[in-house]
């Protein structure tokens, strides 16, 4: 625990030493960022705030460099890594009690980091009840229906199904908030994450798949409609003064203390089999890297580099996912899970309008510098 909070204090220390914060602004891009005296405006696929430090502030801009793709990339492995650290542990640990042992022990380790770099804080009913609310819509609710959904389906394919958040909250914000409303261009973008989860789940339906394989399909498509729920659901978190990484404490350790009669009483973890040592490691990688460190490296690009950069990890989740379950699990995906998967990246980047209008603009830059070959052959007179 000693070591984990020392690479979290090193993360905090001497990589975005030049970050200041004062408070939270919720960003439905599921994260956040914190507004200072000089703030300087993301135009992300939301808008946010990202906080620089008075001395820096003039010539801080928020950009994508090696460190920040390094960071990204990371992320990626380490969320796409809990997918895999999920399937493996289930071959010992039951769902519920696999969730219970996630939050536990990414509360501790979070505990620890906020009481070694001095952010303590209090906690009020108003801050208590939204804690609960979002632990319940995005920890105790999805964890539960993806570790579940994952005993019949592979890593890869839940986390394919998992890329359906972004698509779910746009529908949830227009329906839930007054800034977020559906605009005509993201029906596209919409219509094809719907024919994604079509391509995922009707041929397989027409080749034959058994009931709880597509329980456990309908699962994890539940459990990112969960999130998106969550993403709408912290928007409230604008108003309370607490910062990223106390929000994050504050709803695993809310999940943990719902999970453990829950766990206790439908799964008896007590009268298992002891599980091996191996999967005792792939919990505590889930819990400490997948989980806990995941949460305030997410945060730290977030705010270096802004809500378009982080949105990213969303098309690089799956991808870790599924090599590390080809490699590793010997796990196969059909002809139509990666057709299906290539129609909810094309509706993400279609939602995404500053990703989108960044990536024309690459395009267009790149067709520009493009040399004409026809300018400079001399075309001879007949």
């Amino acid at each position: 625990m000693v070591r984990f909070s020392g690479i979290l204090h090193f993360v905090n220390k001497h990589i975005y030493k030049s970050i200041s914060y004062r408070r939270v602004i919720w960003s439905n891009d599921m994260g956040f960022i914190r507004t200072p005296s000089l703030t300087k405006q993301v135009q992300g696929s939301r808008s946010s705030s990202v906080t620089f430090s008075k001395e820096n502030a003039m010539n801080s801009q928020l950009t994508m460099g090696r460190l920040e793709w390094v960071m990204l990339i990371m992320l990626s492995i380490l969320w796409g890594g809990s997918f895999f650290f999920a399937k493996f542990a289930l071959s010992d640990f039951p769902p519920l009690t696999l969730v219970f042992l996630r939050v536990s022990i990414a509360a501790i380790a979070l505990g620890t980091y906020l009481i070694l770099t001095r952010q303590t804080f209090k906690v009020p009913k108003s801050l208590l009840l939204a804690f609960v609310g979002m632990g319940l819509l995005n920890n105790l609710i999805p964890f539960s229906l993806l570790f579940w959904g994952q005993t019949e389906i592979g890593a890869g394919l839940a986390s394919i199904f998992n890329a359906l958040a972004p698509v779910f909250t746009v529908l949830v914000a227009h329906q839930f908030t007054q800034d977020e409303k559906l605009k005509p261009g993201k029906l596209v973008g919409i219509g094809f994450g719907v024919l994604g989860v079509i391509v995922l789940i009707g041929l397989d339906l027409k080749r034959g798949i058994d009931t709880w394989t597509l329980l456990a399909m309908l699962a994890c498509i539940a459990a990112a409609l969960s999130y998106a729920f969550a993403s709408v659901f912290g928007r409230r978190f604008n108003r309370m003064d607490v910062t990223p990484v106390q929000v994050a404490f504050g709803q695993v350790a809310a999940t943990a203390v719902m999970m453990l009669p829950i766990a206790l009483s439908a799964e008896h973890p007590f009268s298992i089999p002891a599980p091996a040592f191996s999967s005792w490691l792939a919990v505590i990688c889930l819990a400490l890297f997948c989980t806990a460190f995941a949460y305030v490296l997410f945060f730290r690009i977030l705010a270096t580099a802004g809500a378009t950069a982080i949105s990213l990890v969303t098309f690089l989740i799956p991808i870790s996912a599924i090599a590390l379950g080809t490699l590793f699990l010997d796990e196969r995906l059909a002809f139509n899970h990666l057709l299906g998967i290539g129609f909810i990246f094309i509706g993400l980047t279609v939602l995404n309008d500053a990703l989108r209008k960044r990536l024309g603009t690459w395009l267009f830059s790149r067709r520009k510098s493009t040399p004409d070959c026809t300018s400079s052959i001399a075309i001879p007179r007949k």
